[in-house]
C-alpha cells in the first residue's frame, strides 16, 4: 500500500481509495475503540464516526508519522467523546481519589491469553478502563491522560492503580480457581 497515494486520492474524495483505507485499517480500529466500550455494537459506532473524522480531516495528515498511528488517535479521542457523550458510559466515567484502599504491586504469575486480559479490562468501571487503556496500552503519559480527560495527573495515577490492583486481584483470583480445578483428579 503507497499511503502518499493513498492519502491523495482520499483527498479527492476518490471512494475506491475510502474504500481502500478503510478495508486497510478497520479491523485494527475497531479493536481499539472496543478496548473503550462495553459492547461490539457500542465500539462500531464509534469506529465509524472515526472514520468519518479520519475522511474529513485526511488533508490534515503530513507524513510526519505513520497514518495508523494517526487514525488511531482520532479513534482514541472518538471514543473518548463517546464515553463522555453517552449517558450509558456518563455515570461509570467518574475520577474520584477517595474512598478505595490501597493496592498491591504485585504481579500475579499467571499466563493469559491477549484476549482473556482484554474481556478482564473490559469488566472494569469505566472510568479505570479508559485510564488504564490510555496509559497500558496506547501509551500516553498521565500528563496527557489528565489533559485529554480534564482530570489532574495525580487523579489519572491514581485511577490507574487502583485499575492495576483490581486486574491483579482478579488474575489472582483466576489463578486459585484454575489451581483448585487442576488439583482435583477423579480416579
Amino acid at each position: 500500500m503507497d499511503a502518499h497515494r493513498l492519502v491523495r486520492d482520499c483527498i479527492k474524495e476518490r471512494p475506491e481509495a475510502q474504500r481502500q483505507l478503510y478495508d486497510e485499517f478497520s479491523e485494527v480500529m475497531l479493536g481499539v475503540c472496543y478496548r473503550y466500550t462495553k459492547s461490539i455494537m457500542d465500539a462500531e459506532d464509534v469506529m465509524q464516526e472515526g472514520f468519518i473524522k479520519v475522511f474529513r480531516n485526511i488533508g490534515q495528515f503530513k507524513f510526519e508519522g505513520e497514518l495508523g498511528g494517526w487514525i488511531r488517535r482520532i479513534m482514541v479521542n472518538t471514543a473518548l467523546n463517546y464515553l463522555k457523550q453517552n449517558r450509558n458510559y456518563q455515570s461509570d466515567l467518574s475520577f474520584f481519589d477517595n474512598g478505595m484502599h490501597p493496592v498491591s504491586d504485585d504481579n500475579p504469575d499467571v499466563k493469559l491469553l491477549a484476549r482473556d486480559l482484554a474481556d478482564l479490562v473490559r469488566q472494569l468501571p469505566t472510568g479505570y478502563q479508559t485510564i488504564f487503556n490510555l496509559y497500558a496500552v496506547e501509551g500516553f503519559t498521565h500528563v496527557e491522560i489528565g489533559k485529554m480527560l480534564g482530570i489532574n495527573e495525580g487523579t489519572s495515577r491514581s485511577q490507574y492503580a487502583r485499575a492495576r490492583g483490581l486486574l491483579i486481584t482478579w488474575l489472582e483470583k483466576q489463578k486459585e480457581e484454575h489451581n483448585k480445578t487442576a488439583t482435583y483428579v477423579r480416579p
